[in-house]
C-alpha cells in the first residue's frame, strides 16, 4: 500500500495577490493526478503565499513541477518546489503541550527577536505565527510547542519580564483554553 507521501513535494507559491491562485495551483496538482496532503495560505499587505505539501501518483523533477505550477506564462508566480523529506515528518516529536502567547502594545524594532529568542533558548518551538502592526500597534498571535519538563509559571514570568521591558502586554494559554475562551459560536433563533 502506498503511503500518502510516496512522490511528496513541499511547494512554496507567492505572488502578488488575486483571485484564482488557489484554483489554479490545485487545478494544475489535479491534472497531473496530485493531492494536497497539507497546506496552508495567507495574504500579507498584497502579497499572496502558500506553502503545500502534495503527493504525486509518480515522481516528478521539483523544476518540472515547479514550472507546471507557474504556467507558461509564468502568471507572476514564483514557485519553490523540493522533494518531501519522510524523514522530517517522521522525527519523534518530544514531549510538547500547544500553546498560545498573544502579545499587544506599541511596536518597536525587536519585539519578535527578543520573544523568539527567549522560546528559543528554552526549546520551545514557534508552530505558527501571525503578527499585524496598525500605526504604531501591534498584535501578535502564535501557536508553541512547549516541552512538559518546563516550569509553565516561570516561563509565563520571563514572558512578563520582556514585556514589561518593551512596554507590551502578553499571555500564555494552553491552546485548548485559547480555543475555548476565544470561540464565537453561533446559534439560530428560536422560531
Amino acid at each position: 500500500m502506498k503511503t500518502r507521501f510516496e512522490h511528496a513535494y513541499v511547494l512554496d507559491i507567492m505572488a502578488e495577490d488575486r483571485p484564482g491562485i488557489i484554483a489554479r495551483v490545485s487545478g494544475v496538482l489535479k491534472r497531473l493526478g496530485g493531492n494536497i496532503d497539507q497546506c496552508s495560505q495567507t495574504v500579507l499587505e498584497g502579497y499572496f503565499t502558500l506553502i503545500l505539501v502534495v503527493s504525486l501518483p509518480k515522481p516528478m523533477e521539483p523544476e518540472d513541477l515547479a514550472r507546471e505550477v507557474r504556467g507558461k506564462e509564468a502568471e507572476g508566480l514564483q514557485v519553490l518546489v523540493r522533494p518531501f523529506d519522510a524523514g522530517v515528518a517522521a522525527r519523534p516529536a518530544s514531549a510538547a503541550e500547544p500553546f498560545v502567547i498573544t502579545a499587544f502594545g506599541r511596536d518597536k524594532p525587536g519585539i519578535i527577536a527578543h520573544l523568539s529568542q527567549c522560546l528559543a533558548g528554552k526549546d520551545i518551538n514557534i508552530t505558527d505565527l501571525y503578527w499585524n502592526r496598525t500605526n504604531d500597534d501591534f498584535v501578535m498571535v502564535s501557536q508553541v510547542a512547549i516541552p512538559s519538563r518546563l516550569d509553565l509559571a516561570m516561563l509565563q514570568a520571563d514572558l512578563e519580564a520582556i514585556a514589561a521591558q518593551e512596554g507590551f502586554t502578553v499571555r500564555l494559554q494552553h491552546e485548548n483554553i485559547f480555543v475555548a475562551t476565544n470561540t464565537l459560536r453561533l446559534t439560530t433563533p428560536k422560531d
